[in-house]
């Protein structure tokens, strides 16, 4: 993960409107940046040098040459976005023949899944699965798009670890389950474009209760991304919804299996609890047998 963009994204809300302007141009435009001085910087986004240095050590740098060298190194292939991303997509998907179109998908999801979780820094993701196994409740937020990536987790993590509720808006009591937020709850909210105002909404008010919140979006600065105490990016391009959506699940079938996988007893016995009850029940229809 590069960390000059977390520096941002959680110093975000207490920077100056001026520093604003720069630490998003320093997100929208790292291969400028790069090359830049200050000076130039400041005057990109209208401001000035000593603006863009005072910037810096409220991210915690030494200057704005530690600044620098950290964007250098960590440059990656730019991704940008085209003007009109569902027009383009329509247009990729009509010059694809038949005979390449399954190895184009296929290879674009692989490529999409790996960028994922190559962004992914190891201690935060230790964190945040530690976070979910100790909560005492757990809500799974996603509206649209992010509504089945949602309800997936919500299911599979009452599988692994229990006590999960999915805030589903209009069919739900937002009330009561903001009543049963506190220290010892964990929020994760999934939000793509167009950015859900309800789902942010719901994330303030349960951070303000002291929820921790784990946020599966696209930007850093995307609206919940800034109320996020763990953030993890899905990588790929617009639509989100369209192209995003394996690398999403990808990253929350992480999550679930990491769970599923730790020592931890309250698991294990949730999991061996989870497993006899099904048996004992089994409410499934069962494979007939169909020999003649």
């Amino acid at each position: 993960m590069e960390k000059y963009t977390e520096n941002i994204r959680k110093n975000y809300n207490n920077m100056t409107k001026r520093q604003k302007m720069i630490a998003k141009h320093l997100i929208d435009f790292p291969r400028d940046v790069a090359f830049q001085t200050a000076k130039q910087i400041g005057q990109a986004c209208g401001t000035s040098e000593t603006t863009v240095i005072r910037l810096c050590y409220t991210l915690g740098y030494s200057g704005f040459s530690e600044l620098q060298k950290e964007i250098q190194t960590s440059l990656l292939e730019d991704t940008t976005s085209p003007a009109n991303p569902i027009e383009n997509f329509r247009t990729i998907s009509n010059t694809l023949k038949d005979t390449n179109l399954i190895q184009y998908v296929m290879e674009q999801d692989n490529a999409y899944v790996k960028a994922t979780l190559e962004d992914i820094d190891f201690k935060q993701y230790q964190e945040a699965v530690k976070k979910l196994i100790e909560a005492d409740n757990r809500i799974v937020l996603g509206f649209r798009s992010s509504y089945g990536p949602a309800s997936w987790f919500m299911n599979t993590l009452n599988i692994v670890i229990g006590n999960t509720t999915q805030y589903r808006g209009e069919i739900e009591d937002a009330n009561y389950l903001l009543s049963k937020v506190d220290e010892n709850t964990v929020l994760v909210a999934i939000s793509f474009p167009r950015y859900i105002q309800e789902t942010l909404s719901f994330v303030k008010a349960a951070k303000k209760k002291g929820a921790c919140i784990i946020a599966i979006t696209d930007d850093r600065l995307s609206p919940i991304g800034q109320y996020a105490d763990f953030l993890f990016r899905v990588i790929a391009p617009t639509p989100i919804p369209l192209k995003g959506i394996t690398p999403t699940f990808s990253l929350l079938n992480l999550l679930v299996t990491s769970i599923a996988a730790t020592s931890n007893p309250k698991v294990q016995n949730h999991m061996a609890n989870y497993g006899q009850n099904s048996s004992e029940f089994y409410p499934f229809t069962k494979k007939e047998n169909m020999d003649v």
